[in-house]
C-alpha cells in the first residue's frame, strides 16, 4: 500500500511553543468528568501525496521498523511524547507504524497530510482493529469526547510542563505538581482510572494512551519513591498499566520485562539523564497487525469526518458539525490555491536566490529559531584549517577567510606552530634587556578554574608586550605537588573505589599511587594553559617534586637549620583532627560568631555549640577555702588543666595564693598561680584555667611557671588516656557535653552565657582547629621578615597596587614562627633523621613525633648517608640507628623557593646567572602571605637577592552576584567551558563524580541553572582572555559576568569584518608603503591625518597604561581605538573615497588603512593573540618586514612629532558632536533609515565653522544624511527643520520637510519651550539671590553662565523651528 506521512508539526505543542501555551485557565486542571468538552480535532491540510520509498532502518528512532515497513510512516521530531502515544496506539489498536525521526520538516510535509500531535493520534486509534474500544467515536460519542479531553490535556499540559522541566525551567516543578496533584484526585474519584462509568474490554482507551506515555518520563526519571507517595493514585495507574498491559510494557518495560527506573531516593526531583529521555525500543513481543493502505486525502477526510461522528447522537451538534465541516472544505480549497501560488513565488524567489549564490552575494540562512546555518564558505575555511597539521603553519593562501568570525577556525593550528618555531624560547647571550616571571605553579593534578584564567592571561599579557617590546622574554612553567590537597584526593579515591586506605597500602606504594594519579590527570592544567594562548617556555618545564627542586629544597633546610633559622620545639600547632596534621597560620580561617551558634562540624554527630562561655568551680583541697569559679569556651580542655591563675593584686584571692585545687575527674592536684599578664581582674570572676597543651595563652603561661603540660586529644580529636574511662574515646565536642553533665552532676556546673568569639577553621576541611602540642619543625621569621620589609620600604621591592603596601608591613611586623612540619606522606620528606642508640630502652630513645620525643636527638643531613657522618661525629664511638623523620615540609616551603629553584639553585647554572633575580611577580591578592613574603624572605637570605623587582597583586574573581567561588555553589567555571561554550545539561555533568556529596550537587546544579539557564555560549580564548584583563580595574574583587563576554565574542566579529572590507578594498596586488606615513605624507586627506593622530595617541596610551600595570586602561584604550576611531568612524569616512575618481586620494587612503590594521594588530596582540596572528598574517606586509608571526613583531610606540595632530582631532571632534546630534533628531522623528535629508549646521564661532567646513561630508556620511551645508549666525534655515543645540557655538538644523506632521511636531516643541523657560526660571532665581556674586565660587557662576546661555539659545532654536513648523501648515 501507499505510504502515509503523518507530518506531527506542532512540535511546538509538546515544546512549549506559542500555540500550545498550557491551558491553566482552570488551573491547569484535567478534563471535568461531568460535562466533558466536544472532541478537538485537528483541522488537517491536504496535501496531494507523494509514493515515497520507506526510510532505512538506519535513520529510524527511536523504535525502528514495527512490522510491515510499507505501513504508515510517522514524521516527527525525535523523542516527541506524540511519538510514544501513536506507536502504543498502533500497538493496541492493530496498526502497523513506521517511525522517521523528523530533523527538518519541510522535505517530509510534501508527503503527508499536517494533522498535528493529537490529530495523528486519534487517526492512529480510529485506524486499527480495536478502534472501537480505544476511541469509540461511532458507537460513543460521549465517551469520546471525554478521552478527546484527556488527549488534549495529556497534550498541551501534561507535556508542555514536562519539556519545561527538562529544558531547566525551574517554574515547571510546581506546575507539574499541581497537574500531578489534580489527576490523582480524578483517579481517586473514579476508582483508579480515568473515565467513569463501565470500562471497556481491555481497559485500554485513547485517554490511558496519552496520558501514561505523557507520565512515562517522570515517573521513569525524575519522581524518587517519596516524590512519587504523593500521587499514590498516579503511582498506582501508571505501574498497573505498564505493567499490565502489553502495549505499555512493549515500550515502556514493566511487568516480567524490566523493572520500572526510578531517579533518586530523597524526596527530591532531578532532571532525567539522556537515558531517560530517550523513549526504549519496543520489545519483539508487540503486536503485527496488518498494514492499512489508505490516500492522504482519504485521511485528511477521515480525520474530518471525526467531528461529525464524535456527536452523532446529538442531531443539532451533528449539523452545527456538518456546516463547520462544509466551512472548513471551502477554507482548505481557498488555501490550497493560496499555497499553490506562493509555492510558484517561492520556486522564482529560489532561482533568484541561486542565482545570488553563484554570484558570491547570498548571504547564510537562518535556522529555525533565528539562528544562522553554517556558511559553506565558512565550513570550508573550518576543515581547512583544522586539516593543518600541527606545528605547520597556518598558510592564509591555503586556508581561505571565512565570511564570520569563529573562533574553533582562528584558534586551530597557531598555539603549536609558534612553539614549533620557538617564538617562547629566550636566546642566552642576547644582549636585549630581560624580562623574566614564573608563574604561580597552580596544583599539579587540579584544572583551572577561571581564577586562574585571570591571572595567566595577566601574565601572557605582559610578557607577549615586553617581546614585541624588545625584551628577552621568559615565562617559565612549573606546578606544584599540593600536599595536602592532593593526598586528600588520592585517598577519598582509594577509600570510595577500593575500600582502603593509605595505611593499608604503605608509605612507598600509596606515593607510587599518588604519582600515577598525578601522571593521569597533572598534564590537563598545560593543556588548559596552551589552549588560553600562555606563551611559556615549555622546556624549563618544572615540577615542585623533580629532582632539581627537590635538592633545592633540601638544601634550603639544611642551610637555615645550620644558621639556626629552622630548629624544633614542641610548641602549640594548628591542628586539624579531619586531615591529621598542622597547618600554618594563615591556612586558619576565621569566623565571627555574635554570640551562641551552632554549627556543623565535619566528622562530628550532630551540630557543635559554639560562642557560649561555660562556667564551673574547683573545689580546694583545703575544704575549708571552699571553691573557685573558672570560666570557659572548651569545656572539654579542662581534663588538661593544670593550674587556676589569678591576679597578685587581686584582694578576692589573697586567701588563695599557692593553695591547691583538685581536679574533680583525676584528682590532679591544681596549684593556684598568680600571673599578672594574663589576667585581667575585671573579666569574669578574675580566675583563669589553664591548660598549656590546648591554649596559646595557656601555652606561654605554662612556659613562665614550669606547669605540667597535659595533651588530653588523640591526633583524630578523640579523647585520650588522659579522659578517664568516662571519657576516653569521646569525640572532643561530644565529651564537651559529656563534662557539663559530670560537673553537673557533681553540684559544679555553673552554668553558660553567650560570648562573642572568632572561631578558626581549617582553610581546606572546614574543621574547627584544635591548639595542639606537638615536637614540630619552625622556621624563625622575624629576621628574615624585616628583610622583607626593608627591600620594600627601599623600593627593592615595588608592591603594585601601592594600597597593598600597609597590609605588607603590617603581617611582615607582626609575623609568628613558622611550622613547617606537616603529617602527610605525599610531599618533600623532611631531611632530618632521629638518633636512636643501641640498646637502650623504648623510654629512654623516646618517640620522635611524641611527647617522649627527645629533640637533641635530630641529625640534619640531605642524604642519609651525610647525616649519619654528622652523627658519629657528634656520638663518637656510639652505635645507633636512624629513622628519617616521617613527615614532609609544608608545601609552600618548597614554593617559597620557585623563582630560583626552577633556574638550577643551589648549583651555579647559565639559567640562574642569566635569568635571576626576575623582574615580576604576578599573583592574586589573596596568597600574598601564603607565597610571595616567604618568596621574598627566603630568596633574600639564601641568594642574597630580592627574588623580583615587582609584584603585582590582581583581584580576586567571584561570580556576578560577588559570591567566592565554590564548588558547592556551582559557581566554580573551567575557562574551556567559557571559550568552548557548553549546555547547561553538560555544565551540571562536571558537578558529578567529584568529592560533592549528592545534597551538594544539587545546590550547585540548581545555583548553574539560575546563573546560565541556556548554558555558557561558545566565547573563544580572545574574547575571555581580553574580558578578564578588561576586569582589573574592578579594585580587590571582580564580579565576572559571562555576558560581557560574550559581547566582546561579538566585537572580535567586528574586527574581522573590518579586516575583511580592508582586503577587499586594498586588492589583490596592494603594496604597502615602505616610508612610515606621517601627518606630513603627500596626499593624506584629513580624515587618514586624524585618524594617525588618533593611532598616535592610542599607542601611548597603552604603553603608558602597561608600564603601570593598569590593565583596564589598557584595555580601554586599544578598544576604543579600533571600536570608535577606526570601525566607527575612518572606515566609514573612506567608503566615499575609495568609491570616487581620486586616485591619490585612494592611495593613500589605502596606505592609511593599512598602516592603522597593522599597528592597531600589533597593538590588541598581547590582549587578543589567535585573532591577531590570524588577521596579521593576512594583511600584506612591507619588504623590509621579517618578523615570521605578530608575536615577534615590534609593538607600536608614539610618534607625536610626525603624527599627532591635536587641532585636527578637535574639528573631527566638533563634526562628531554634530553627527550624534543628526542621528539624535532621526531617532526622535522616527525617520526611516534610508530618508537622506538635508543637514545646516549653523555655527557662532569662526573656529567651529572652520572645522565643520572641512569635515561637513564626514558629518553626512557618518549620520547617513544627505549634503550638509555649513551655515553662520545670521543665515537662514528652511521651513520645517527639527533642531537641537549641541553648543553655545552651535545649533544642528535637519529638514523634516515631507518627513513629519508639523502640527505634532509644534506640540513637541512648545512642550520643549515650556520646559526649558521653568529651568531658566529657577536658573534665574538662583543667580539672582542675595550674595551670589561674593558667596558663589566663581567656577560654578561660570558653569551657571554656560548653562544659561545654553539654555537661552534652546528657546531660540526652539521657537524658530515652531515657526519653520507652522508655516508648513
Amino acid at each position: 500500500g501507499s505510504l502515509l506521512g503523518l507530518g506531527l508539526l506542532d512540535r511546538a505543542r509538546s515544546m512549549g511553543g506559542k500555540d500550545s501555551k498550557p491551558k491553566e485557565a482552570a488551573g491547569g486542571e484535567p478534563p471535568a468528568q461531568a460535562a466533558p468538552p466536544a472532541p478537538k480535532p485537528a483541522s488537517p491540510k491536504a496535501v496531494p501525496a507523494k509514493p515515497a520509498e520507506p526510510a532505512p532502518a538506519a535513520k529510524a528512532a527511536p523504535a525502528g521498523p514495527i512490522g510491515d515497513p510499507s505501513a504508515m510512516k510517522l514524521v516527527v521530531p525525535a523523542n516527541d511524547p506524540a511519538a510514544l502515544k501513536c506507536l502504543i496506539a498502533a500497538s493496541a489498536g492493530g496498526v502497523t507504524v513506521y517511525q522517521v525521526a523528523g530533523e527538518t520538516f519541510s522535505a517530509e510535509i510534501q508527503k503527508g497530510v499536517n494533522v498535528g500531535a493529537s490529530g495523528a493520534l486519534r487517526y492512529v486509534a480510529t485506524s486499527g482493529s480495536s478502534a472501537a474500544s480505544l476511541y469509540p467515536s461511532a458507537t460513543n460519542p460521549a465517551r469520546a469526547a471525554a478521552i478527546d479531553a484527556w488527549v488534549e490535556y495529556a497534550g498541551n499540559t501534561l507535556d508542555v510542563f514536562v519539556r519545561m522541566f527538562l529544558n531547566g525551567d525551574g517554574s515547571a516543578r510546581g506546575k507539574i505538581e499541581a497537574a500531578l496533584a489534580s489527576v490523582d484526585a480524578r483517579l481517586a474519584a473514579n476508582g483508579g482510572r480515568l473515565l467513569s462509568g463501565e470500562k471497556t474490554t481491555d481497559g485500554i482507551t485513547l485517554a490511558d494512551v496519552a496520558v501514561t506515555a505523557s507520565l512515562a518520563t517522570l515517573m521513569r526519571g525524575a519522581l524518587s519513591e517519596p516524590a512519587r507517595a504523593k500521587y499514590k493514585h498516579v503511582a498506582s495507574y501508571y505501574v498497573a498499566n505498564v505493567s499490565g498491559a502489553k502495549p505499555f510494557a512493549a515500550f515502556l518495560g514493566g511487568g516480567d520485562k524490566e523493572p520500572i527506573l526510578f531517579h533518586g531516593t530523597s524526596d527530591t526531583w532531578a532532571v532525567p539523564p539522556a537515558s531517560f529521555r530517550a523513549f526504549p525500543a519496543p520489545s519483539s513481543s508487540a503486536s503485527k497487525p496488518g498494514p492499512v493502505t489508505e490516500s492522504a486525502e482519504g485521511a485528511a477526510e477521515k480525520l474530518a469526518d471525526l467531528a461529525v461522528s464524535a456527536k452523532a447522537d446529538d442531531p443539532e451538534a451533528a449539523a452545527k458539525a456538518a456546516a463547520k465541516k462544509a466551512k472548513k472544505a471551502a477554507e482548505a480549497a481557498a488555501k490550497k490555491a493560496k499555497l499553490e501560488a506562493k509555492k510558484a513565488k517561492l520556486a522564482e524567489m529560489e532561482a533568484a536566490k541561486k542565482a545570488k549564490e553563484a554570484s558570491g552575494d547570498a548571504k547564510p540562512k537562518k535556522k529555525k529559531g533565528g539562528e544562522k546555518e553554517a556558511d559553506p564558505e565558512d565550513v570550508a575555511a573550518l576543515a581547512a584549517a583544522r586539516a593543518v597539521k600541527l606545528g605547520d603553519y597556518k598558510d592564509p593562501n591555503v586556508v581561505p577567510m571565512a565570511k564570520t568570525y569563529d573562533p574553533k577556525n582562528v584558534e586551530t593550528a597557531w598555539y603549536e606552530w609558534w612553539e614549533k618555531e620557538g617564538f617562547f624560547k629566550p636566546e642566552m647571550g642576547s644582549d636585549k634587556p630581560k624580562f623574566v616571571i614564573v608563574i604561580p605553579p597552580p596544583n599539579v593534578t587540579g584544572a583551572l578554574h577561571i581564577g586562574h584564567a585571570l591571572t595567566n592571561s595577566i601574565q601572557d599579557t605582559i610578557v607577549r608586550w615586553r617581546r614585541m617590546g624588545g625584551y628577552e622574554a621568559l615565562w617559565v612553567p612549573g606546578t606544584d605537588h599540593a600536599g595536602i590537597a592532593t593526598q586528600t584526593v588520592v585517598e577519598k579515591k582509594l577509600q570510595r573505589e577500593e575500600g582502603i586506605s593509605r595505611h593499608d597500602l604503605g608509605r612507598e606504594k600509596f606515593l607510587e599511587r599518588v604519582f600515577e594519579w598525578k601522571d593521569a590527570y597533572g598534564g590537563k592544567i598545560f593543556n588548559q594553559l596552551r589552549r588560553l594562548g600562555s606563551s611559556l617556555d615549555w622546556s624549563r618545564e618544572r615540577f615542585t617534586m623533580d629532582d632539581t627542586l627537590s635538592k633545592a629544597v633540601k638544601e634550603a633546610f639544611v642551610r637555615m637549620h645550620a644558621e639556626g633559622l629552622v630548629y624544633r620545639d614542641n610548641r602549640l600547632v594548628n591542628w586539624c583532627c579531619r586531615l591529621k596534621t598542622a597547618i600554618s597560620d594563615i591556612e586558619v580561617d576565621h569566623i565571627d560568631l555574635e554570640g551562641s551558634t551552632e554549627l556543623v562540624v565535619p566528622g562530628q554527630d550532630g551540630k557543635v555549640e559554639f560562642g557560649s562561655i561555660w562556667s564551673f568551680a574547683y573545689e580546694f583541697e583545703e575544704k575549708a577555702l571552699g571553691k573557685i569559679v573558672v570560666a570557659t569556651t572548651r569545656p572539654e580542655t579542662m581534663l588538661g588543666d593544670t593550674a587556676v591563675a589569678v591576679h597578685p593584686e587581686d584582694a578576692r584571692y589573697t586567701h588563695a595564693h599557692g593553695k591547691m585545687l583538685v581536679h574533680p575527674f583525676n584528682g590532679r592536684r591544681i596549684p593556684v598561680i598568680c600571673d599578672a599578664t594574663l589576667v585581667d581582674m575585671s573579666f569574669g570572676t578574675g580566675a583563669v584555667k589553664i591548660t598549656p597543651a590546648h591554649d596559646p595563652n595557656d601555652f606561654d603561661t605554662g612556659k613562665r611557671h614550669d606547669l605540667d603540660f597535659v595533651n588530653v586529644l588523640t591526633e583524630d580529636g578523640l579523647i585520650n588516656d588522659e579522659g578517664g574511662d568516662k571519657f576516653k574515646g569521646l569525640k572532643r565536642f561530644a565529651a564537651r557535653k559529656a563534662v557539663i553533665d559530670a560537673l553537673d552532676a557533681l553540684g559544679l556546673y555553673e552554668g553558660k552565657a553567650a560570648n562573642p568569639m572568632r572561631l578558626g577553621l581549617c582553610s581546606r576541611s572546614k574543621d574547627v582547629i584544635e591548639p595542639m602540642l606537638k615536637p614540630q619543625w619552625w622556621v624563625n621569621c622575624a629576621a628574615m621578615a624585616a628583610d622583607a620589609c626593608e627591600a620594600a620600604r627601599k623600593k627593592d621591592l615595588e608592591i603594585i597596587p601601592a594600597f597593598m603596601e600597609p597590609t605588607w608591613f603590617r603581617w611582615l611586623e607582626n609575623i609568628r614562627d613558622w611550622c613547617i612540619s606537616r603529617q602527610l606522606w605525599w610531599g618533600h620528606r623532611i631531611p632530618a633523621y632521629y638518633i636512636k642508640f643501641e640498646g637502650e630502652s623504648d623510654e629512654d630513645a623516646g618517640m620522635p613525633g611524641g611527647a617522649s620525643e627527645k629533640l637533641d636527638r635530630w641529625i640534619i643531613g640531605r642524604e642519609e648517608q651525610e647525616a649519619r657522618a654528622e652523627a658519629e661525629a657528634k656520638f663518637p664511638g656510639k652505635a645507633f640507628t636512624l629513622e628519617q623523620d616521617e613527615d614532609v615540609l609544608d608545601t609552600w616551603f618548597s614554593s617559597g623557593l620557585f623563582p630560583f629553584s626552577v633556574f638550577g639553585w643551589p648549583d651555579s647554572t647559565p639559567d640562574l646567572a642569566e635569568f635571576y633575580p626576575t623582574a615580576l611577580l604576578e599573583t592574586g591578592h589573596d596568597i600574598m602571605f601564603f607565597w610571595v613574603a616567604r618568596m621574598v624572605m627566603m630568596g633574600m637570605k639564601l641568594t642574597g637577592k630580592v627574588p623580583f623587582k615587582q609584584v603585582y597583586l590582581h583581584a580576586m574573581v567571584r561570580d556576578a552576584h560577588g559570591r567566592k567561588m565554590s564548588k558547592s555553589l556551582g559557581n566554580v567555571i573551567d575557562p574551556l567551558n567559557v571559550i568552548e561554550g557548553i549546555s547547561l545539561k553538560d555544565l551540571n555533568a562536571t558537578l558529578e563524580g567529584g568529592n560533592l556529596d549528592e545534597k551538594e550537587v544539587k545546590k550547585a546544579q540548581a545555583g548553574q541553572a539560575r546563573d546560565y539557564p541556556e548554558g555558557i555560549p561558545e566565547c573563544g580564548t580572545d574574547a575571555m582572555r581580553f574580558a578578564l584583563v578588561a576586569y582589573t580595574a574592578q579594585g580587590r574583587d571582580i564580579n565576572l559576568d559571562v555576558l560581557r563576554v560574550v559581547g566582546y565574542r561579538h566585537w572580535c566579529n567586528k574586527m574581522w569584518n573590518a579586516v575583511r572590507f580592508a582586503m577587499m578594498n586594498l586588492g589583490e596586488n596592494y603594496a604597502p608603503p615602505e616610508e612610515v606615513l606621517t601627518k606630513n605624507s603627500p596626499g593624506l586627506t584629513p580624515a587618514s591625518k586624524w585618524a594617525l593622530s588618533r593611532l598616535d595617541k592610542a599607542c601611548a596610551s597603552v604603553n603608558a597604561a602597561m608600564e603601570a600595570y593598569d590593565f583596564n586602561a589598557s584595555t580601554t584604550g586599544v578598544y576604543s581605538f579600533w571600536q570608535y576611531d577606526l570601525c566607527d568612524v575612518f572606515i566609514e569616512l573612506m567608503k566615499p573615497v575609495v568609491a570616487g575618481d581620486d586616485e591619490l586620494k585612494k592611495k593613500t587612503t589605502r596606505d592609511a588603512l593599512w598602516t592603522l590594521l597593522d599597528s592597531g594588530l600589533r597593538l590588541l596582540h598581547p590582549f587578543m593573540p589567535f585573532v591577531t596572528e590570524e588577521l596579521w598574517q593576512r594583511l600584506p606586509r612591507r619588504k623590509a618586514e621579517n618578523a615570521k608571526s605578530i608575536m615577534v613583531a615590534s609593538y607600536p610606540t608614539a610618534d607625536p612629532a610626525n603624527r599627532l595632530d591635536d587641532e585636527l582631532e578637535s574639528q573631527l571632534s566638533s563634526a562628531l558632536d554634530a553627527v550624534k546630534a543628526v542621528r539624535a533628531l532621526r531617532a526622535s522623528y522616527n525617520l526611516p533609515p534610508k530618508a537622506r535629508p538635508e543637514v545646516f549646521l549653523v555655527c557662532r564661532s569662526e573656529e567651529t565653522s572652520g572645522a565643520l567646513n572641512l569635515f561637513a561630508d564626514a558629518v553626512s556620511t557618518l549620520s547617513s544624511s544627505g549634503i550638509t551645508t555649513v551655515l553662520g549666525e545670521n543665515d537662514a534655515t528652511p521651513a520645517g527643520c527639527g533642531v537641537t543645540v549641541v553648543s553655545e557655538s552651535l545649533s544642528v538644523f535637519v529638514n523634516l520637510a515631507g518627513s513629519v506632521d508639523p502640527a505634532a511636531e509644534i506640540g513637541k516643541l512648545e512642550k520643549k519651550i515650556a520646559a526649558t523657560a521653568k529651568q531658566i526660571s529657577e536658573l534665574t532665581k538662583k543667580m539672582q539671590m542675595d550674595g551670589y556674586e561674593t558667596k558663589v565660587p566663581e567656577s560654578v557662576r561660570r558653569e551657571n553662565e554656560e548653562k544659561m546661555a545654553k539654555l537661552d539659545a534652546e528657546v531660540a532654536a526652539a521657537n524658530a523651528a515652531t515657526e519653520d513648523f507652522r508655516k508648513l501648515l
